[in-house]
């Protein structure tokens, strides 16, 4: 009888042990996300983005010009998992939590993207390179690609907890409770002028969008899939 328990025990802790491993942030590696949900349907029926502008060809999303393109949706806790490519300069990002989308740059958090190859990103601030959440804290190393290869980002929001996973490496995380300053960083870094708000007063649920052809340079992505958690 005894044994049996042990044995019984055994497996309701294994069965623990897998939950609780599973529900682990940050994720450690890029996950098999597959057969997660797609952000965008390939008509981009679900999109929000000016016409003639966005397209979906082969399996990629570009953009000719400065203009993002949106979720209709909103997200609140989430993973998100995706490719991206740049030209030579790109300059884009992903951005989390927009509240409005007419007003997004003080309403919203931006993942940054950037050819960090190129010597006018290379020689930007730190908070302006790939990796960074623009503005606010820099990545801990840069790992972004050559222009014309393909990176991955898995970018983990859960409420005021960001974390960003670029090319197999954790290279941000941020907690946004910290920032309670419009204009001056915990780290006493000044933030741009244009973000005007205290990352802790803003929403932790919003769009989730990508920005185009910015500082005349496309980007690309591919293979967009989210989990809800």
């Amino acid at each position: 009888m005894k044994s049996k328990f042990l044995i019984i025990l055994s497996m309701l802790f294994f069965l623990y042990s897998s939950v609780v491993c599973q529900n682990e942030y940050p994720v450690k590696k890029h996950p098999k996300s597959k057969k997660w949900t797609s952000l965008f349907k390939e008509d981009l029926s679900d999109a929000i983005y000016p016409e003639g502008v966005w397209s979906f060809e082969n399996g990629e999303y570009t953009a000719t010009e400065d203009q993002f393109i949106w979720t209709e949706k909103e997200y609140n806790n989430f993973i998100l998992d995706l490719e991206f490519k740049n030209d030579h300069g790109t300059n884009s990002g992903v951005v989390v939590y927009c509240s409005k989308l007419d007003d997004w740059i003080p309403n919203s958090i931006e993942v940054q993207i950037a050819d960090d190859h190129h010597e006018k990103w290379a020689n930007s601030p730190k908070s302006w390179q790939c990796g960074a959440i623009f503005g606010r804290k820099a990545a801990s190393e840069s790992v972004v690609k050559q222009p014309g290869e393909w990176n991955r980002y898995t970018i983990t929001c859960i409420d005021n907890m960001i974390y960003v996973l670029l090319n197999g490496k954790q290279i941000n995380q941020i907690d946004l409770t910290e920032y309670t300053d419009a204009k001056l960083n915990p780290d006493g870094t000044e933030a741009p002028e244009w973000l005007s708000k205290a990352p802790s007063t803003l929403p932790t649920m919003g769009h989730i969008g990508f920005q185009g052809k910015h500082a005349g340079a496309p980007v690309y992505f591919r293979n967009i899939k989210i989990k809800e958690i």
